[in-house]
């Protein structure tokens, strides 16, 4: 993607920004891809419940019986209790977090490192893994092409109703969605996405942070973040 079309997409992303009541970010890869392009101030943050989707991948590899209903629940409906037991059956939590940590170098990201430890008691210690979108999205370029990945993949593309916002407003795009507050009670929303494109695919990860820290106008950026995807789709990058 030549450089000039790369700035004038910056340049139309920073400018829809200034328009929106948050911080806002995204990064875009084509499928197969390596050379990722972030947009925006919003750079990356806690994983949340977008981490359920490496988890899934490995519990599945580990586990295949054992994984498979808890698999669909955790990325569907984003169930925590399913998420946590499919944790479980990767073993001890450094071993389970060296288990999914193999998972995202398999698919790309060499350099995210996964929490194995709870930092938070109300919540699953990999959801507070710290996740760039340019490293969360050379991961989702490569879900199709790993062992398991299009196994998940089709469960992200069968998300539950209340779930279908943002990037998942894309007919057959495939996406995990993951919010949480911080420790003030602010509230990020983020989300992964493998959109078609033309003949091919298009990694898109974007995050929020909401001026109010409210969870439904965070979802309400995201929203707006799919309108830009949408309107500028044809010029982001797709492979296969």
């Amino acid at each position: 993607m030549p450089d000039d079309e790369i700035s004038s997409l910056a340049s139309s992303f920073d400018a829809y920004a200034e328009t929106l009541s948050g911080t806002v970010g995204l990064a875009y890869v084509p499928v197969g891809g390596e050379r990722v392009v972030a947009l925006g101030e919003w750079r990356g943050g806690v994983a949340w419940s977008t981490s359920k989707v490496p988890v899934a991948i490995a519990a599945l590899r580990a586990a295949p019986d054992a994984a498979k209903d808890l698999v669909t629940a955790a990325i569907t409906w984003s169930d925590n209790a399913a998420s946590e037991e499919l944790w479980s059956l990767l073993g001890a939590p450094a071993d389970a977090g060296a288990a999914v940590e193999a998972v995202l170098r398999e698919a790309g990201d060499h350099r995210t490192r996964v929490q194995s430890r709870r930092v938070r008691p109300e919540y699953t210690p990999f959801g507070q893994t710290e996740w760039s979108l340019t490293q969360q999205a050379l991961f989702a370029a490569h879900l199709p092409h790993i062992e398991t990945g299009s196994d998940v993949l089709a469960l992200m593309r069968a998300l539950v109703p209340e779930h279908q916002w943002g990037l998942a407003r894309f007919p057959g795009a495939a996406t995990k969605a993951g919010w949480g507050p911080d420790a003030r009670g602010a509230h990020m929303v983020r989300q992964l996405g493998v959109i078609p494109n033309g003949d091919g695919w298009t990694a898109v990860t974007v995050g929020a942070d909401p001026e109010s820290g409210g969870f439904e106008e965070g979802i309400a950026l995201l929203d707006k973040l799919y309108e830009w995807v949408r309107g500028h789709l044809e010029q982001l990058p797709a492979g296969r």
